[in-house]
């Protein structure tokens, strides 16, 4: 296997104190020796870094799920086929760069010849990005990294997952659904998973009005890996003759995913 691309800004993970970026910022500023206008500087920076590493990708989906499950686990091998598959329709795939579903999705890219991004992010316990990134950037703070995911994906696919995936799943619905993203497929996979929450949504919050109709439209379900890359290109296809041309139907070649 060639050794990935990894671009890595100026990024220390403290293991040794459980300490990170985020926790400082979010301490209340009584607690900080008066680091804060320094602070907004990295910050910046690090928006800097991101778009100057991702400015060239091609299109993009960007694949969530857990890190906690091993290559056994039947969602290890669907999204590795999915990987495979947006490689194959000249999509590259963006992940957390972690174990788990993203090294899966992240395996099935670079193994097809695509272009496979991991965007990982500092832990108060050391993350570090699976094999199979081609291109990994090192983030600090959890909305710089977040803004990544959503500027240079034309969709999100959602396998089974904890805290942070729902976190990434609800983020992405909010966004379309106040319009801050158009024409933005977003694919629930694994529908025996998802069904719990599904069911909630429709009986319980759209029962209440607290949405529409058209917002649980927002989303579909699916089981298949080249059913999903289908369904996005669909949705993709409709966009209104401004937007970025239609999609390429021919992965990238070697050399061009490097």
């Amino acid at each position: 296997m060639d050794a990935p691309r990894r671009r890595k800004g100026p990024v220390v993970t403290r293991t040794d104190s459980g300490r990170t970026e985020d926790l400082d910022l979010l301490q209340r500023k009584e607690l900080i020796s008066g680091t804060e206008a320094w602070r907004s500087l990295r910050i910046m920076a690090e928006f800097v870094e991101g778009f100057d590493a991702l400015r060239d990708i091609p299109p993009a989906i960007s694949v969530f799920g857990s890190a906690r499950i091993d290559a056994d686990d039947p969602m290890y091998a669907a999204a590795r086929a999915l990987g495979e598959a947006a490689a194959r329709a000249g999509l590259a795939v963006i992940t957390g760069g972690g174990p788990g579903v993203m090294e899966a999705a992240n395996r099935g890219c670079h193994e097809a010849g695509g272009v496979s991004i991991g965007c990982n992010i500092e832990l108060p316990f050391e993350q570090k990005l699976n094999a199979y990134v081609d291109l990994g950037i090192d983030f600090r703070y959890f909305f710089v990294r977040k803004t990544m995911f959503v500027k240079y994906a034309e969709g999100f696919v959602v396998f089974p997952g904890g805290f942070g995936t729902l976190d990434e799943l609800f983020e992405s619905l909010t966004l379309i659904q106040t319009g801050k993203v158009v024409h933005f497929p977003v694919v629930l996979y694994g529908s025996a998973y998802w069904s719990g929450l599904t069911a909630w949504l429709h009986d319980r919050v759209l029962a209440e009005a607290k949405v529409s109709d058209k917002d649980l439209e927002i989303f579909r379900v699916l089981d298949d890996p080249a059913a999903t890359i289908d369904y996005i290109q669909e949705v993709l296809r409709k966009r209104e003759p401004t937007a970025p041309a239609e999609l390429p139907h021919v992965h990238p070649s070697k050399s061009d995913a490097q």
